[in-house]
C-alpha cells in the first residue's frame, strides 16, 4: 500500500513513458469507434425515406448492431488471457472498418443493413472493454481516472465530429457514403495502430486459460464469479445498462425527435447533437481532473465512490430528461441536452474504473469484458422499445414524452443502486485485492 501524500504536496505519477501517446491513440479508437455508431442516427430519415421503413422496423435495424455486441464483448475479453490486446484492437478496427462497406453498393437494402450492423456490433462490442484493459498496462490503479475519462471523451468527440462531417456527405454524396467514410477511417486507423502499438509494462503475462485459473498464474485471487458478484460491480452494471440505455436513444432517435417533432432542419439537427457530444467531453474531462486532483492530494477514502463522481449526478439527468422532453420549453431544450443531462456520462468512468479496482490484473480483461458485455443490453432494447412507445402513441410528440419518461426511470434508479451499493475500495479490500499492481 502507498502511503497517502502528504498535505499539499502532488504525488509523482505512476505511469511509463509513451503511456499518454498510447492513450491519444485509443483516443482515435474510441473517435472511430462511436462514429460508427452514430452514422445510423444520422442517416436516419433519409434512409427510412429511401427505403419505405417505419420507426419500429429502422428502430430494429439499430438494434441489430446490439445482437452480438454483448456475446463478442465477453467472448474478446476473455481471450485477453491468451492474446495481446494490441493484436485484439488491430483485428477488431479491421473488422468494423469492413463491416461498413457493403453499404456502398448502390442495392444494398434493409437485409445488408441488418446483416452489416450485427457484424459491426460484433467487432465493436469489445472495443471500450479491451482499450481499457491496454490503457491500464499503462497506468497504475490511481492515475486511472483522468485517461480512462479521455479515453471515454472518444465516445463523445466521435459523435461530435460525426455529426456535422456525416451531415454534410449525406447532403452531398448521399446517405451510404456515410458508411464508407466511417469505414475508411477505420482502416486509416489500424494502418497507424499496427505500426505504434505496443504493450505497457504493467500490463499482465499471456498465455494459459482464458479466465487465468490455470495452474500458469501464481496468485489466481478471487474467482471472477465473485467479482462479478460484488455489490459494486452489480450496482456499476446497472448504472451502465441505463447510461447505455439513454447513449442509444439519443443516438437512434434524438435527430428524429428534433426534426420531425421541433421542425429543426438537418444542418440545426446536427449542430445540435454535436453540442450534446462535446457537453459529454467536457463532463468526462472535468470529472476526471478532478479526481486527479483528489488523489494526489490523498483526498480518496476506502469505501467512497470515486473522487469527483456522485450517484445524485444519475438522478439529475433523469431529472433532466423529463425537463428537456416532457416539461421543458423549446428554448429549454439544447441547454438542458448539452448542460445536466450530460451529467450521466460519468457513470462510464466510475463504473470502468470501479470494476478495474475489485479485479486482479490478470481477470481485468475478463471482468470488464463481462460487465460492458451485460450492461450494454441496454442498447440493444432501447431503440426498439422506444421506436414501439413512438409509433404506438397517438402522435410523435406524445411518443417521445413517454419514451423519455421511462429513459429518466431507469436513470432515477440506477443513480440510487449507486448511491447505495458502489463501493470499491470496501469490495476489494474484503476479496483481497491489492490496491495496484507491481509494474
Amino acid at each position: 500500500m502507498r502511503p497517502a501524500a502528504q498535505k499539499g504536496r502532488t504525488a509523482p505519477a505512476t505511469h511509463a513513458p509513451g503511456a499518454w501517446p498510447t492513450a491519444r491513440l485509443l483516443l482515435l479508437f474510441m473517435v472511430v469507434n462511436f462514429a460508427d455508431k452514430a452514422v445510423l442516427g444520422l442517416a436516419g430519415p433519409r434512409i427510412m425515406d429511401d427505403l419505405g421503413l417505419d420507426r419500429s422496423r429502422f428502430g430494429s435495424a439499430q438494434a441489430a448492431f446490439f445482437a452480438l455486441f454483448s456475446l463478442s464483448a465477453i467472448g474478446v475479453s476473455l481471450l485477453t488471457r491468451r492474446i495481446r490486446t494490441t493484436v485484439l484492437l488491430l483485428a477488431m478496427a479491421l473488422a468494423w472498418s469492413a463491416a461498413q462497406l457493403p453499404m456502398l453498393w448502390p442495392t444494398a437494402g434493409l437485409g445488408m443493413l441488418i446483416a452489416t450492423r450485427v457484424l459491426l456490433g460484433a467487432a465493436e462490442g469489445p472495443a471500450a472493454p479491451v482499450a481499457a484493459h491496454h490503457l491500464y498496462g499503462w497506468f497504475a490503479q490511481r492515475d486511472r481516472t483522468l485517461p480512462t475519462a479521455v479515453l471515454l471523451v472518444g465516445a463523445a468527440a466521435g459523435v461530435a465530429l460525426a455529426a456535422p462531417v456525416l451531415t454534410w456527405v449525406i447532403a452531398v454524396w448521399g446517405w451510404r457514403w456515410a458508411f464508407g467514410t466511417v469505414g475508411l477511417a477505420g482502416l486509416a486507423w489500424a494502418v497507424v495502430w499496427a505500426v505504434r502499438g505496443r504493450e505497457g509494462p504493467l500490463a499482465p503475462p499471456v498465455g494459459g486459460p482464458a479466465d487465468g485459473t490455470g495452474p500458469d498464474t501464481a496468485d489466481p485471487g478471487p474467482p471472477l464469479r465473485r467479482i462479478l458478484l460484488t455489490p459494486s460491480v452489480l450496482a456499476a452494471g446497472f448504472a451502465c445498462f441505463a447510461v447505455y440505455w439513454q447513449i442509444s436513444a439519443q443516438l437512434t432517435w434524438v435527430p428524429d425527435y428534433l426534426h420531425t417533432v421541433l421542425g429543426w432542419s438537418a444542418g440545426a439537427t446536427s449542430l445540435a447533437v454535436a453540442a450534446g457530444s462535446l457537453a459529454n467531453a467536457a463532463v468526462l474531462l472535468t470529472h476526471g481532473l478532478l479526481a486527479r486532483a483528489a488523489t494526489a492530494r490523498g483526498g480518496r477514502r476506502p469505501g467512497r465512490l470515486p473522487a469527483g463522481s456522485g450517484a445524485g449526478l444519475l438522478m439529475l439527468a433523469a431529472a433532466c430528461a423529463v425537463g428537456v422532453f416532457v416539461a421543458g420549453p423549446a428554448w429549454l431544450k439544447l441547454p438542458m441536452m448539452c448542460g445536466p443531462m450530460a451529467l450521466s456520462a460519468v457513470m462510464m468512468t466510475v463504473g470502468q474504473t470501479a470494476c478495474a479496482r475489485i479485479a486482479p490484473a490478470h481477470r481485468r480483461g475478463a471482468a470488464l469484458g463481462v460487465v460492458v458485455g451485460l450492461s450494454s443490453v441496454g442498447g440493444v432494447v432501447s431503440p426498439v422499445v422506444l421506436g414501439r412507445i413512438v409509433d404506438g402513441a397517438p402522435a410523435a410528440a406524445v411518443g417521445y414524452e413517454r419514451a423519455w419518461l421511462l429513459t429518466a426511470a431507469l436513470l432515477a434508479l440506477a443513480g440510487l443502486l449507486a448511491a447505495l451499493f458502489l463501493r470499491p475500495e470496501r469490495d476489494a479490500y474484503r476479496l483481497g485485492v491489492p490496491a495496484e499492481e507491481a509494474p
